[in-house]
């Protein structure tokens, strides 16, 4: 937060390196945290607030006992559970016996989304992304409807089918089933699945849900064609 300057140490000149100006200062990201007064004891504002008043107030001496207090805490405490063959079972945090590293449980390593991804945000000591959730949605919907009603033309072909072998001659048959439209394949499906395989367009909320996500691709489009302008 404050100056950073480069010290020459042959000729003595100093240059400046980092300038937090009030501009830079406005850019930051804003931060979160959780009220003081709602933190548990282990939180590491509440559990450190000695040794950082300290530091703050410059009293070196009085950082390090603070310090030294907390540390002794936890070893009689570890000590203890030793003693009784108590198991300490963290609740962020799991154990790899193979690396003997320790793993945040609810990482979360796949790259950011723009277009589904809003923010990330902790709760509960539990980091979270909140999502759009249109695009999954969609599919997921879009899937269903679209396997449903392949269900159901399976079926209804089989039944005509059937009507067809107890109802007509065998040679007559092969004229008989052009009439039933039953699809060669179902495995590759367009976007128009349901006018190739002879379906009803997609349910009211597939087409909602599509033309949303349309709007915001219009929209990120409009914003990246914005910023190579500027670029330019």
């Amino acid at each position: 937060d404050g100056e950073v300057h480069m010290n020459e140490l042959k000729n003595g000149n100093t240059e400046m390196f980092w300038n937090p100006t009030a501009e830079v200062r406005r850019q930051r990201l804003k931060r979160h945290i959780v009220l003081f007064e709602e933190q548990m004891d282990f939180e590491s504002e509440r559990l450190w607030q000695h040794v950082t008043s300290a530091i703050n107030k410059g009293d070196q001496h009085k950082a390090t006992q603070e310090k030294f207090v907390l540390e002794e805490e936890q070893r009689n405490a570890a000590r203890e559970r030793r003693e009784s063959g108590t198991e300490w079972k963290p609740l962020l945090f799991r154990h790899d016996a193979g690396t003997n590293e320790w793993h945040y449980k609810y990482e979360d390593l796949r790259p950011w989304d723009p277009l589904n991804d809003i923010a990330q945000f902790e709760k509960d000591g539990i980091l979270q992304t909140m999502e759009r959730h249109l695009s999954t949605r969609m599919s997921n919907h879009k899937s269903t409807c679209i396997n449903n009603q392949i269900t159901r033309h399976k079926r209804s072909a089989k039944d005509c089918r059937r009507r067809k072998t107890s109802d007509q001659p065998s040679n007559h048959s092969q004229n008989t089933e052009s009439s039933c439209s039953t699809p060669e394949s179902v495995q590759e499906l367009s976007d128009d699945d349901g006018k190739y395989l002879g379906f009803e367009s997609l349910c009211a909320q597939c087409g909602k849900e599509m033309n949303h996500l349309k709007e915001i691709h219009s929209a990120v489009l409009s914003l990246q064609k914005a910023q190579q302008d500027i670029h330019r």
